[in-house]
């Protein structure tokens, strides 16, 4: 761990967004998933939410090309149960959905707590989604084709989302909870030691101003003392 390298951690928890996200209604191809995660983690989304793809397709994990350590994954079988949990957090839903009530995703207020919901690659929102979604936005075109790629889409709009929090001064200050926070700044810094708590249930050995574990070795001697104890009760 560098100085550095932990300057960029912090740099980047300090600018997370918790009340904003992704969420997708079974999007399925792996490179659309993995620019839609990528795009999370540049506009300072920590968290993405997604609807399990139907059989044949593969799943998520392996295909972010790297930004799955930085973006928090939450899977549902359904994406009303997604909508559900958001809705029950404090989230408005908007959803990437042509209809009569849609309106320009640019006039949309994304500074409040809210989510962007995409569809499927051809189907688009499913029906169910839609009838839920807060409000439906579009992306006006000016060529022959219907519409953007899925994920260029999640671009333009998180982009847009991005513009407006960054001039209500919504970048300017660290806005994840502290406990939140130091959980996620010690998995980056520590992904085999916090895999190796997570495991056994213990909690997370402080870091110094540098994010180095301090006192690192007694730590891990007790620990090891600790399983060891463990596995003797069990034989």
């Amino acid at each position: 761990m560098t100085p550095e390298r932990y300057k960029r951690y912090k740099t980047t928890l300090d600018r997370r967004q918790p009340d904003l996200t992704v969420v997708t209604d079974r999007v399925h191809k792996p490179h659309n998933l993995a620019a839609i995660v990528r795009t999370c983690d540049a506009v300072g989304i920590g968290e993405f939410h997604y609807t399990l793809p139907r059989v044949g397709y593969r799943s998520l994990p392996g295909t972010t090309m790297g930004s799955h350590q930085w973006v928090t994954r939450r899977s549902y079988d359904t994406v009303q149960e997604g909508i559900d949990y958001l809705k029950s957090t404090g989230f408005k839903i908007f959803a990437a959905h042509f209809s009569t009530r849609a309106v320009n995703f640019r006039v949309v207020d994304y500074t409040q707590p809210c989510a962007i919901l995409l569809g499927a690659e051809k189907q688009g929102v499913s029906a169910t989604a839609a009838e839920v979604a807060d409000e439906h936005i579009i992306i006006p075109m000016q060529g022959m084709v219907a519409s953007y790629n899925v994920s260029v889409a999640a671009a333009i709009i998180l982009s847009e989302a991005q513009r407006q929090r960054e001039n209500k001064g919504l970048y300017n200050h660290v806005r994840l909870e502290q406990f939140v926070y130091q959980q996620l700044l010690f998995r980056w810094c520590h992904p085999l030691v916090a895999e190796l708590c997570d495991k056994h249930q213990l909690p997370y050995p402080p870091l110094d101003h540098e994010g180095i574990i301090i006192e690192q070795q007694q730590w891990y001697n007790q620990v090891k003392a600790l399983l060891n104890s463990s596995v003797k009760k069990h034989d």
